[in-house]
């Protein structure tokens, strides 16, 4: 799958916080784009899509968000659930997510300005484009 999980180190203590910095060796594409998501009622689920050319970088700095990952072949879950952790996904993954608990924020760092043009919103669409090979072709997608 092209997705990668990272583990980052906090540096810190109880009693002062903690400082998380994620370097530019985890991500691998200029930044174009900053966004976030909040205030959406638990176990709501959005994305129910896939990007042609996009690359993020997801990290949920409060809360829980559970993501469901298919790349048309293998599914798998990851749960970001503390903010040491990042998630890489690239192009042609498709993308469900759901918050698991109150008050969870995800951030995004994109790799492209948004453009329409680029999502795939429905899935037969979707498998299509796996299974024609649209994202076989280029390695420089894949982790």
């Amino acid at each position: 799958m092209k997705y990668k999980m990272y583990i980052h180190d906090k540096i810190g203590d109880r009693n002062h916080g903690y400082l998380i910095s994620i370097d530019k060796k985890f991500i691998e594409f200029n930044i174009a784009r900053i966004y976030y998501i909040y205030n959406v009622p638990k176990n709501t689920t959005r994305g129910y899509h896939a990007h042609k050319n996009l690359k993020q970088i997801l990290f949920c700095p409060i809360g829980q968000i559970v993501f469901s990952l298919d790349d048309g072949v293998d599914k798998t879950t990851i749960v970001l659930d503390s903010p040491e952790k990042t998630l890489f996904i690239g192009p042609g993954i498709w993308r469900e997510i759901r918050w698991a608990s109150k008050k969870s924020v995800l951030v995004v760092l994109a790799s492209e300005p948004f453009e329409e043009n680029d999502y795939i919103r429905n899935y037969e669409e979707y498998i299509k484009l796996v299974q024609e090979g649209y994202w076989s072709d280029n390695d420089e997608n894949s982790i």
